[in-house]
């Protein structure tokens, strides 16, 4: 496959791409109240690890728990994911939104791109770069020994990290190399580019909602443009029609955005969902600098609010996680679902 560079997308998703660099390079950098270092520095010292050109892999605090026998992400309990072996990445570190909540450095332009990376080169070097992020546990008296071993042969990915992955244009080869190499594969996307989201097929395709109507979605989302509600619309309807396990994730913040329950479920209802997952905003990052403490959730309130949210959507609650303040609804009550995902179920 050969090297596209943006201009030669322009017809295809490369214009949400150029719409969003171009705003990049319009908008003044926001004041901190610290110095913020050039784009490729502040990701080292947050930890990522850049893999090829435009793509980056971060190893979460799960990972790290697990490896030292401290307990699994929720996404374990959920669906089976082994967290010592999960792979978080993402092929692009450009978004169209800048949600109040999200931990990372919205307010900084991403560089351009130029040209995009092969997805055989970014599965590659993603491998690679997570192999050289656990280095340490090898040799740490702390860590299971076996896990480490484990770990060096990550088994899936979450295709989720810093920036919207649909923007990435070759997602769907991105997607069918993790899984030639034995991956199973979990898409998380805000869906704004239902063209793309038409075009995926990874073992479980999250889409984020993390609005009930379009005047909570321009104050907490905080779009390029609100003609991606109406994306975001689009997408929902597609959702209904995927053979991938298909998951709605909402992260509740107080006084933003949790409230209307009737009318989050009216929208859940046009994807019909195998699961949804309600979330607690967590004071974490960068988000710190737009949010108050106060606006975090406890878990009682996110099960009351899911609660809510279950009636009106006719799901039941299936599981729940305290730690992480996440509560699972599903159709019959029950986490197995009626489509598999091979090899977590």
């Amino acid at each position: 496959m050969r090297k596209m560079s943006l201009e030669e997308k322009k017809e295809d998703i490369g214009e949400n791409i150029l719409e969003v660099q171009q705003e990049d390079r319009n908008e003044k950098q926001t004041s901190f109240p610290f110095d913020i270092p050039d784009f490729k520095t502040l990701l080292k010292k947050q930890g990522y690890a850049l893999a090829g050109h435009h793509s980056a892999v971060k190893t979460c605090l799960w990972l790290r728990h697990a490896m030292n026998g401290q307990g699994f992400c929720y996404k374990s309990k959920f669906y089976g994911v082994q967290s010592h072996r999960c792979l978080q990445m993402t092929p692009t570190l450009m978004c169209n939104q800048r949600c109040l909540f999200c931990w990372r450095p919205t307010e900084i332009p991403v560089p351009d791109l130029g040209e995009w990376d092969h997805p055989e080169k970014i599965v590659k070097e993603s491998i690679a770069c997570q192999r050289k992020l656990i280095t340490g546990f090898g040799g740490s008296p702390n860590a299971i020994k076996e896990r480490w071993i484990e770990s060096n042969e990550p088994n899936n990915v979450a295709i989720s990290l810093s920036g919207e992955p649909t923007l990435y244009p070759y997602l769907p080869e991105l997607i069918e190399e993790y899984e030639k190499r034995g991956f199973t594969t979990f898409l998380v996307t805000n869906g704004t580019v239902p063209e793309m989201l038409a075009k995926v097929s990874p073992s479980q395709l999250y889409m984020s909602l993390d609005a009930p109507d379009l005047e909570t979605y321009l104050k907490v989302c905080q779009p390029k443009s609100a003609a991606l509600w109406e994306k975001i619309n689009e997408s929902l309807s597609l959702m209904k029609q995927k053979n991938s396990r298909t998951v709605i994730r909402t992260t509740l913040v107080k006084g933003q955005n949790m409230f209307k329950p009737e009318a989050y479920a009216e929208l859940i209802k046009k994807a019909s969902p195998d699961f949804v997952e309600i979330k607690a905003y967590m004071h974490l990052g960068f988000s710190r600098l737009r949010l108050d403490r106060s606006s975090m959730p406890t878990h009682a309130e996110v099960l009351e609010f899911s609660q809510e949210l279950a009636k009106y959507l006719e799901y039941e609650i299936a599981d729940e996680s305290e730690i992480s303040r996440v509560v699972l609804l599903s159709k019959d009550g029950k986490k197995s679902p009626v489509k598999k995902v091979s090899g977590l179920d």
